[in-house]
């Protein structure tokens, strides 16, 4: 079957699974109005477990295939893009073609727009790839360094949800870094993100997340320290949210 042919295949799939009725939840929940993060995103209304098996379907699409859903104005063509991506990116046999998808998601953040098309991917992707390529120890690729530093909202959250990849590794120092990094972010979804790495530091080693605190929780976002704290004593969360 020609490209543009499964293209065609994958549309009328996603179409027949289209309720309409879900699209105006979806809108709201995803902030696609005007001035929002998510301004101008349009949606079908189908479920992500609904989306999976569609991309379980369509697993070994070429990459210029995933191009074209990436660069959809649908939602769930561009989530269906990142779990086939995703998929590939397991499956792949060696490093070479693990670097190929790596630097294919990078080159294709643009179409990575939104919290749950970055949640669902950086990790899997660019964390899988950078924990099996850099010495992590005592310092930070500088591929996070880069895409934390961005104005874009989207590549500054692919950069911190990609260390929690060396988190599961208990390799703490780049997400602390990048969690100085952002200490002023302005978003309140970076506060989350941040605040959220923080956290599952903290579930493998309080003391490193305490000693973040201890320096920036008089100062950091409030949402960013609630999410951090979230897991400690009560007693402990009432101490860092009076300072």
């Amino acid at each position: 079957m020609q490209g543009s042919e499964i293209l065609k295949e994958i549309t009328k799939d996603l179409k027949r699974l289209a309720d309409p009725e879900k699209v105006p939840l979806y809108k709201s929940y995803f902030k696609t109005g005007k001035g929002d993060y998510g301004e101008g995103d349009e949606f079908y209304g189908i479920r992500v477990p609904e989306i999976r098996k569609v991309g379980a379907k369509y697993a070994m699409i070429s990459l210029d295939e995933i191009e074209q859903l990436l660069a959809s104005k649908m939602h769930e063509e561009r989530f269906l893009a990142l779990v086939i991506l995703r998929k590939q990116y397991s499956k792949a046999k060696s490093l070479s073609e693990k670097k190929t998808i790596y630097d294919f998601y990078l080159k294709h953040t643009a179409g990575i727009n939104n919290w749950d098309l970055v949640d669902s991917s950086a990790l899997y992707i660019v964390g899988f790839y950078l924990l099996e390529t850099e010495n992590v120890e005592n310092s930070t690729p500088a591929v996070l360094l880069k895409l934390a530093k961005s104005e874009d909202l989207w590549s500054r959250r692919i950069a911190i949800l990609s260390t929690f990849a060396f988190i599961r590794k208990q390799k703490f120092y780049p997400s602390i870094t990048l969690s100085t990094m952002l200490l002023n972010d302005k978003h309140d979804l970076m506060h989350k993100a941040v605040g959220w790495m923080l956290r599952e530091v903290a579930n493998r080693d309080r003391s490193v997340t305490e000693a973040f605190l201890n320096e920036h929780a008089a100062t950091m976002p409030r949402t960013m320290l609630r999410y951090a704290i979230e897991k400690f004593p009560e007693s402990l969360r009432k101490q860092y949210m009076k300072k």
